[in-house]
């Protein structure tokens, strides 16, 4: 593993515990697409299949069960917790995921590598990990302000995706087989997904303003 990937790695559990803290912390979820969760959550339980079958390392089997057990509480507290859920706002967040959801399946079943059960599911995870921000970047538009705890976690959310490109670019010129086209690729689409947000965090930080987004 090289550096690339573990930055990316820890950029991204940063992501996950800024959104923890926000919930635990406030008893709200303002401003947090329940649809953007529940994404990412079918993303991790789909690529991570062969968690009990393929042992690659300690650090690898951690993080696997850290990024499902994170993404499944997130979810839970959104719907379940008592306090939590009163604050969600399903009238902003009405983004159809459902179609996401169908697409990105079809999608894996015409490109994948290896036309296996797992792969099929990989290929899957990292096509809907692509767009899974999308609900999330359209509510934060409709609620035109952002609260600084969920632009961060949108801000290394998207650096964990840049991150990753280099770790593939990396892995291209230093690896022999290296063949992860489709997540190369679908990296590129995500982070270009993250632009217009990262535009308008970086207009905000330079004039020390509330990060808004236009409708």
């Amino acid at each position: 593993m090289n550096i690339f990937r573990f930055a990316g790695d820890m950029t991204h559990l940063m992501s996950i515990l800024i959104l923890l803290l926000k919930i635990y912390a406030t008893k709200s979820c303002a401003g947090i697409s329940l649809k953007t969760q529940e994404l990412y959550a079918l993303v991790f339980l789909t690529r991570y299949l062969d968690l009990f079958t393929d042992y690659v390392s300690l650090y690898n089997s951690v993080m696997k069960v850290v990024f499902i057990a994170s993404s499944l509480a997130i979810v839970w507290c959104m719907r379940r917790h008592p306090l939590v859920r009163k604050s969600y706002d399903k009238d902003l967040d009405t983004f159809r995921h459902q179609y996401v959801v169908l697409a990105c399946f079809v999608l894996a079943l015409l490109l994948h590598e290896i036309f296996t059960f797992q792969e099929v599911f990989w290929a899957f995870s990292i096509y809907l990990e692509a767009v899974a921000i999308l609900p999330q970047l359209v509510m934060l538009q409709r609620s035109g302000n952002v609260d600084n705890l969920t632009g961060q976690y949108v801000l290394f959310l998207g650096a964990y995706r840049g991150l990753y490109i280099i770790n593939w670019i990396y892995r291209y010129f230093t690896e022999d087989h290296f063949t992860r086209w489709i997540a190369c690729v679908s990296g590129l689409v995500q982070t270009a997904l993250y632009a217009d947000f990262f535009y308008y965090y970086y207009l905000s930080w330079k004039t020390n303003t509330k990060l808004k987004l236009p409708a």
